[in-house]
């Protein structure tokens, strides 16, 4: 559970937290723990100082909510293959920064425990059934990624394998292999990308065991989680990040709560279960909204709708006929909202707008436009999604002047 923290006080009651992550061999060429050399402790008054330098002028800024433990909390991991020439073996781990090298990795201070072993010993597996690393360039081979991903409160395990071509060698055989090694694994998926792309994924799944889907529980509410779905990777926090949200949109029962950017549908099924009448997501990814609306029946939720489109004209449309919203929840990418949509709210004009942030920087301008637009900010909480980084995420309540 999160708490607000007193920094002295911290460092005497959780020994964890006041610990630096043990020595990583790798940290200069990985660059994933940007804080490691700092306490925990430390790391919570550097976002603190940062929200407050970015955010401040807006209001006053609470203090971070905090993980009591702060370690293992990535519950998606993500490895890359490639053959190590000079040593004769496969390989996996991450990209080096600022290359397209393999880092060799086999466990990680803020990764899921048990993916990690699953990454390994996939790894041990392909090297004996001799598969070969996919090469991007020649485009030979066959292993690209694995993709884990582990249900927190379920657990349920994914494993997915990204080839770069479509034909997996002695798959029944290999998946048998994995299973006796980890029978814990819920489904295993084989995911084809042969493009030259920064994306993991390609296209195209191939269910080879279980259901190709894993189910995780978020807030007393139950998600569907596929090989491209959007999920918080950090549940924990995440948990601490949406009732933060839902406090501040102070749900009473009689509010229609329109949840822009809604992606699976996360945010909006939580918020119809706390107290809106009618909730109204938009989302631009066809796919997302497929899933949204999956997880809403899963959920047996009927006061909320789903549309595929852009939240901008939806919202500019509603207003041009006279509808309106009490709550407009925003959680938008790192490069934040757009000037197109932050019009098309104060357009619509709703007492209340709740931004959700994982950039501090495009939230302070976002905010500058907000304000400059009739709004002020009620309430800053910074929450620490991602220990051991830069990153921070922000929930604040905008409400209007006149209100």
């Amino acid at each position: 559970m999160a708490k607000a923290i007193d920094h002295r006080q911290n460092a005497r009651q959780t020994g964890k937290q006041t610990g630096r992550l043990t020595a990583c061999p790798l940290a200069k060429k990985c660059g994933g723990c940007q804080l490691q050399n700092m306490t925990y402790e430390e790391q919570l008054g550097f976002k603190q100082q940062k929200c407050k330098r970015l955010l401040g002028r807006y209001g006053k800024v609470s203090p971070i909510l905090s993980m009591e433990d702060p370690t293992h909390y990535r519950c998606k991991v993500q490895a890359a293959f490639s053959y190590d020439y000079r040593h004769k073996r496969l390989v996996s781990g991450v990209y080096q920064s600022g290359s397209h090298r393999v880092v060799p990795v086999n466990d990680c201070l803020i990764e899921n425990k048990k993916a990690d072993e699953i990454i390994v010993s996939i790894r041990k597996l392909a090297q004996s059934f001799k598969f070969q690393a996919y090469d991007e360039d020649s485009k030979r081979g066959f292993l690209r990624h694995v993709q884990v991903r582990y249900g927190y409160n379920t657990g349920e395990v994914m494993v997915v394998i990204v080839s770069g071509k479509p034909m997996f060698p002695s798959k029944k055989n290999f998946v048998k292999a994995l299973l006796k090694e980890h029978p814990e694994i819920t489904t295993i998926v084989h995911n084809v990308n042969p493009y030259h792309t920064n994306l993991v994924l390609g296209p195209k799944n191939e269910v080879l065991y279980g259901k190709g889907y894993i189910e995780d529980e978020l807030c007393g509410c139950t998600f569907r989680i596929s090989p491209g779905s959007f999920y918080q990777i950090n549940p924990q926090q995440t948990e601490v990040l949406y009732n933060t949200a839902m406090d501040f949109a102070g749900l009473t029962g009689n509010e229609t709560f329109f949840d822009a950017y809604c992606g699976t549908g996360t945010i909006g099924i939580i918020a119809a279960t706390k107290g809106a009448k009618r909730v109204i997501g938009v989302e631009l990814n066809k796919t997302a909204v497929r899933d949204a609306k999956s997880n809403a029946r899963r959920n047996n939720i009927e006061n909320i709708e789903f549309y595929a489109g852009d939240a901008s004209r939806f919202i500019t449309d509603m207003a041009a006929v006279g509808e309106k919203v009490d709550v407009i929840m925003m959680d938008p990418p790192r490069a934040g909202s757009t000037e197109e949509f932050l019009t098309a709210v104060c357009k619509m004009a709703p007492p209340k707008v709740v931004y959700v942030s994982c950039n501090p920087e495009t939230l302070a301008r976002d905010l500058k436009f907000l304000t400059n637009k009739g709004y002020i900010a009620q309430k800053i909480q910074p929450v620490d999604m991602f220990p051991y980084t830069e990153h921070v995420e922000t929930v604040v309540l905008m409400s209007r002047k006149d209100t």
